[in-house]
């Protein structure tokens, strides 16, 4: 079975998406050691609360630059949640940049009458890229669940993977860039739906293909 490093910052939950990684297949290893992401066949950065203290967490850890290392060798990734945000260049949530290795920035939800800021409970899936191996066996509107205020707003279009849409506001609710793939939504929290995206995450840890 492959390893899958989860980056362990104190910002995650890290217990659901073990559990999820184990339930498709994988040995989880929950780490802040480089050498250990560096060893394994894939790596997941999971993530909840505040964009400036998961960055400040990365960087007293020291992760920074693994993170970006680990992408650059080609190494199957995975972003959850601000795991996701944290991919980014900066978010209006705080004045961290971020690590930048996807260009955008975080935008918070303008307010509507008919919405709830954070956008939270289950939504459906718009795929943009419905022929990437991370979508198998998943189909537009599929439900996901989310909780978060602010959303990825990329200037790489190229980048978007799926939407969601929360009131009139049509918004980023996932990413694939080559080996690295990120998704806006708690798939450790999405039922079916979700454990089928960590099932194909660990196929491609499996059997790393070349993948935009």
């Amino acid at each position: 079975m492959p390893t899958i490093a989860v980056i362990d910052y104190d910002m995650g939950n890290l217990h659901s998406a073990c559990k999820g990684l184990e339930f498709a297949g994988a040995i989880p290893i929950v780490t802040d050691q480089p050498e250990v992401l560096h060893r394994a066949d894939g790596v997941v950065l999971p993530g909840v609360g505040s964009f400036d203290p998961a960055v400040q967490h990365l960087r007293d850890r020291n992760l920074e630059q693994p993170i970006l290392d680990v992408i650059a060798s080609g190494k199957p990734f995975l972003g959850i949640c601000v795991g996701l945000q944290l991919l980014f260049e900066a978010s209006e949530e705080g004045v961290e940049p971020g690590i930048g290795v996807l260009k955008g920035t975080l935008r918070k939800f303008k307010p509507e009458p008919s919405i709830t800021i954070p956008h939270m409970g289950w939504n459906q899936l718009q795929l943009a890229k419905s022929d990437h191996p991370l979508w198998t066996d998943i189909a537009t509107d599929d439900w996901v669940y989310f909780v978060h205020s602010y959303y990825a707003e990329t200037t790489d279009p190229s980048i978007v993977a799926a939407t969601v849409t929360h009131g009139s506001q049509t918004v980023t609710a996932a990413v694939t860039k080559d080996n690295l793939m990120a998704v806006q939504f708690h798939p450790e929290k999405s039922a079916k739906t979700g454990l089928k995206l960590l099932a194909n995450f660990v196929e491609m840890v499996k059997q790393p293909v070349a993948v935009g």
